[in-house]
């Protein structure tokens, strides 16, 4: 530890102050909740007043600052956050171990590296299985610096010059101030401090890796996330080729944007036909499945909803849902069961959304009530039909956002006709002779008219 630092530690639950680690906090009484921090003495007082730093000003006196950005030389990289890179920011990366985190920043550090410095600080990996990397990927990256260390203190010092920095990762990097391990949540934090007072001091963009815990959230303190200006998430199973970057918090662009990547041998490669990932080529041939565009961000995505019913051999059926909440699903069904008599209190439901994509957004409910009740009747639906629209409890469909551009993304897709909240049809006019858009009020008229119940 640095000479003339004082450290305390301090109960994450209520706040406590003790001078040493404890185990468990003596006023909340919680476990394992002591972390320490860097005390900072209290200046002398001073008798002259205190005079602020800057003063306030109208919005209106305001001057506008552009930010401008450059290009990763990855396409969807760009799109996710925002365009470009925008310099002087922090942003994080996190993903579970193995997805590609490292392989697709050396990516970005070789090509960034052809026209600006770039120094890659490897704490989890020595310098030459970082070079390697590089010549797997067959990326000419002569000029990019490279350091193999751990602590962050001397950093600074090799910065020199630098407009673009890799730190990998920041669970493994730890600074003397503080007497914990590397990864502890005092380290994480004032490590990340640290950086923050950099890149905004001297206008270098860091990008910093994270680690992340077994529930897929970033390991460490939540102030990591709110220190940084872009988060992102690399998702994904090892065991495909195909990964989702998505943007969790974006202070220069959309903070729902999401990237589809594929993972080959020689680098991370963007995709830009998702038809092949998000639709299966059996779709209209087996009962369970539907369509139904997806608007992430600024782009609109067909994705194909799939679900699968069977009897249940047990006493409480089972409810299991993937890329769709699970209270969602369990209002659905409900809203089934009451609005539309689709019975399924006796039989185990399954739900799985094509490419490991998640609808959050409410308007995939009544491609999700479509699959459900194909499913149920066994009734398959037609390969070019597609689904969107947010289904309240009455049994209602009701009006969506980006309903003009969801029908233009199926339009462009080749499907024949689409499934629409009756009060979006005020936009829809110009479309009318291109494809057959079929209003729909109320969830069980649907059902009535697709599968021809009584």
């Amino acid at each position: 530890m640095a000479k003339n630092i004082q450290t305390t530690y301090v109960c994450s639950e209520c706040g406590a102050v003790s001078p040493r680690w404890l185990g468990r906090c003596p006023s909340c009484l919680a476990f394992n909740t002591m972390t320490e921090e860097i005390v900072t003495p209290s200046p002398a007082a001073k008798k002259t007043s205190y005079t602020a730093a800057s003063k306030a000003v109208p919005l209106s006196k305001v001057e506008y600052k552009s930010y401008g950005r450059t290009s990763s030389g990855i396409s969807e990289f760009d799109t996710v956050i925002g365009g470009g890179i925008v310099k002087g920011s922090l942003i994080l990366l996190g993903g579970d171990p193995g997805i590609g985190k490292s392989t697709i920043l050396t990516q970005i550090a070789a090509t960034l590296s052809l026209n600006h410095k770039v120094l890659y600080f490897s704490a989890e990996e020595s310098c030459s299985q970082v070079k390697m990397r590089a010549e797997r990927l067959g990326k000419a990256c002569g000029d990019l610096l490279l350091i193999n260390e751990t602590c962050i203190d001397g950093l600074e010092n090799e910065l020199e010059g630098v407009e673009f920095c890799v730190i990998d990762s920041i669970q493994a990097v730890y600074t003397e101030d503080l007497s914990s391990s590397a990864g502890s949540v005092g380290q994480v934090r004032e490590c990340a401090s640290k950086l923050m007072r950099i890149a905004k001091s001297r206008g270098i963009t860091f990008f910093i890796i994270g680690h992340v815990t077994k529930e897929g959230a970033l390991a460490g303190p939540k102030v990591l996330e709110h220190i940084m200006d872009t988060v992102l998430y690399f998702e994904g199973e090892n065991q495909e080729n195909y990964r989702i970057l998505r943007s969790v918090k974006n202070r220069f662009g959309n903070v729902s944007e999401v990237g589809v990547f594929e993972m080959t041998d020689k680098g991370i490669i963007p995709v830009t036909d998702y038809s092949g990932i998000f639709l299966s080529e059996s779709r209209g041939q087996e009962a369970g499945a539907v369509v139904t565009p997806a608007q992430t961000g600024n782009r609109c995505m067909n994705v194909e909803v799939q679900t699968l019913i069977s009897k249940t051999s047990f006493g409480n059926p089972r409810r299991m849902s993937l890329g769709v909440d699970y209270n969602k699903l369990a209002l659905l069904l409900a809203v089934l069961e009451k609005r539309c008599g689709v019975h399924l209190g006796g039989y185990d439901v399954y739900v799985n959304v094509m490419g490991g994509m998640r609808l959050n957004e409410p308007s995939a409910d009544l491609a999700v009530c479509a699959a459900l009740a194909s499913s149920f009747y066994d009734v398959p639906i037609d390969k070019y039909t597609a689904a969107f629209g947010e289904v309240g409890l009455t049994g209602e469909v009701r009006a969506v956002s980006y309903a003009e551009k969801r029908v233009a993304e199926c339009l462009k897709m080749g499907f024949k006709k689409v499934l629409v909240p009756a009060k979006n049809m005020k936009s829809m006019t110009k479309y009318l002779d291109k494809i057959d858009i079929v209003p729909v009020l109320y969830v069980g008229t649907m059902v009535k008219n697709l599968f021809k119940t009584t």
